[in-house]
């Protein structure tokens, strides 16, 4: 197996959930670009990036765990080689991290782990489905390299992220995107696909607006939790069973 690049030294130069609420509204973090299918114009690649800072805060001061989940991840720290730092990929232009990195913080806060956020990109959003390093010395391809979603036949370079270490750093879990329950493509696609009368401008309006309306729901909440149950359980598996 190759040597992970996330050392504990590596890991150290992640941002805590506070400096990364503080960094999504900062100008450096302003002048990056943005991945744009998920802003409200519909644009590309390459657009400006919005302020996001103000909904991170907002949805970390409503995640809440549930006690039955709180109680699991306190159990599993407790645990000999239990789980002890999550490591956290993400972007602020994207609604899955908007949804999952805010709850996630909760869970390293009940569970008493160190968390360390990344930027998977540097000043250009990656424009191809796998990173290369040293086109872009400036982001985290490297570590994104080790993460890579692999569905469909293919693999996508896709936030959020979240690995769970041992203290020293032994890979516990990983979890990647969104939830096994959230069949985002099948939904994203109904949302999408063009209603008897529509012209193609109307089409992608009322899809990015339900979209938008979704992220707005209650859904995207129970998503979020069904990604803690998702990662918890996983932790519990391992300790209990092993690697598979």
């Amino acid at each position: 197996m190759a040597r992970s690049v996330v050392t504990a030294e590596r890991f150290a130069k992640g941002m805590t959930f506070d400096e990364y609420v503080r960094y999504a509204g900062s100008a450096e973090n302003l002048a990056r670009e943005a991945f744009g299918s998920y802003l409200p114009d519909g644009g590309a690649l390459g657009a400006p990036r919005k302020d996001n800072s103000a909904v991170f805060r907002e949805r970390y001061t409503k995640a809440r765990l549930s006690d039955e989940q709180a109680a699991a991840i306190k159990w599993l720290v407790a645990q000999p080689n239990g789980p002890a730092k999550i490591l956290v990929i993400s972007e602020d232009w994207s609604s899955d991290c908007r949804r999952d990195v805010p709850v996630l913080a909760r869970l390293a806060e009940a569970g008493g782990m160190e968390l360390r956020i990344f930027n998977r990109d540097g000043k250009k959003v990656l424009a191809t489905r796998r990173p290369d390093p040293a086109a872009a010395p400036d982001a985290n391809h490297d570590i994104m390299l080790e993460f890579m979603n692999k569905k469909n036949g293919g693999e996508w370079a896709s936030v959020p992220v979240a690995v769970v270490y041992t203290k020293d750093f032994q890979e516990l879990c990983r979890y990647i995107e969104y939830p096994a329950i959230y069949n985002q493509d099948r939904i994203r696609a109904r949302q999408q696909a063009a209603r008897p009368g529509e012209t193609e401008a109307q089409t992608k309006e009322r899809g990015m607006r339900e979209f938008a309306a979704m992220q707005a729901s209650p859904f995207f909440d129970l998503w979020a939790s069904a990604a803690i149950g998702e990662i918890i359980s996983a932790l519990y598996e391992r300790l209990v069973a092993g690697e598979k």
